[in-house]
């Protein structure tokens, strides 16, 4: 069963909180909701002016503060980027921790992805041979505290669906799977449903994007990624794709969440929720 969730830095941009995300989600009678991580203290985060939650907060206590609004979290997004040297230093223990506290409040999946741009002064034989060891770190976690790894096309290691195809199998492990993102495939040149059908069985989560005639003018093909939809869903040049894909997954029998990325105004998240709903069915 296609699940709608939807991801709170939709408010990032806004300056709103996670509180206005979980305001909205209810609102609209989400049963999901998605978030980011600091790894740390962050005053605008700490401050109420991003959507985002500290790994130093209490998971118990999110977790009833959620269970009152009635949602569940579909996954934790701790997408630092993995690949290469900065992986191992920084992003392979973010993700560790993100692991636990997955764990903690009942959420199944943690989000991670490669960068915006190559390191430079390495091979891409050397940088994917450390990545390769990142992942093995990051499952080892994932193994004992029981939690999916996704991985989402994000950047230019990512984006590319043989070298995606090259880091789901990394390592024989169920455990290693795809968070799907229709607006990062469609604007760094692929075709999303291609993509999708390709990779159909990885999948465990998705990111539902739409994406503005003119940012698709401007970038499609010279960037890997974007943050979310300036336009609600179905609005944009990626919605026949959306919709596409949907019915895939409906003929596929898929089981999981959608989440909507999309910026966090009144009408354009009333304005997604609705079209997914009609596609959806």
């Amino acid at each position: 069963m296609i699940h709608i969730g939807m991801h709170t830095d939709n408010w990032r941009t806004l300056s709103g909180s996670m509180a206005d995300a979980v305001a909205a989600a209810t609102e609209h009678s989400l049963e999901y909701i998605e978030f980011g991580v600091v790894d740390g203290q962050d005053f605008i985060q700490g401050m109420g002016y991003a959507p985002t939650v500290s790994l130093d907060s209490n998971p118990i206590k999110l977790k009833r503060y959620l269970d009152d609004n009635g949602l569940k979290v579909s996954q934790i997004d701790a997408s630092y980027p993995i690949i290469g040297p900065p992986g191992a230093t920084l992003a392979v223990r973010y993700v560790q921790r993100a692991i636990q506290f997955a764990a903690a409040i009942g959420c199944p999946c943690v989000d991670t992805s490669d960068s915006a741009s190559v390191p430079t002064g390495y091979t891409e034989e050397k940088l994917m041979a450390m990545t390769k060891e990142n992942y093995r770190q990051i499952l080892d976690w994932a193994d004992d505290y029981d939690i999916i790894i996704n991985v989402e096309p994000h950047g230019p290691f990512t984006t590319n669906p043989d070298t995606m195809e090259r880091i789901l199998n990394f390592f024989d492990n169920p455990r290693l799977k795809m968070n799907f993102d229709t607006g990062n495939t469609y604007i760094s040149g692929q075709d999303p449903v291609k993509f999708c059908q390709r990779f159909i069985d990885k999948i465990s989560h998705m990111h539902i994007k739409d994406v503005s005639k003119e940012l698709a003018d401007a970038v499609r093909g010279g960037e890997t990624g974007i943050a979310m939809s300036e336009s609600a869903i179905g609005e944009g040049v990626n919605a026949d794709n959306i919709d596409a894909i949907i019915q895939l997954l409906k003929k596929k029998k898929w089981d999981g969440v959608v989440s909507i990325e999309c910026q966090g105004t009144k009408r354009c998240i009333a304005k997604s929720i609705e079209w997914l709903r009609q596609k959806i069915g």
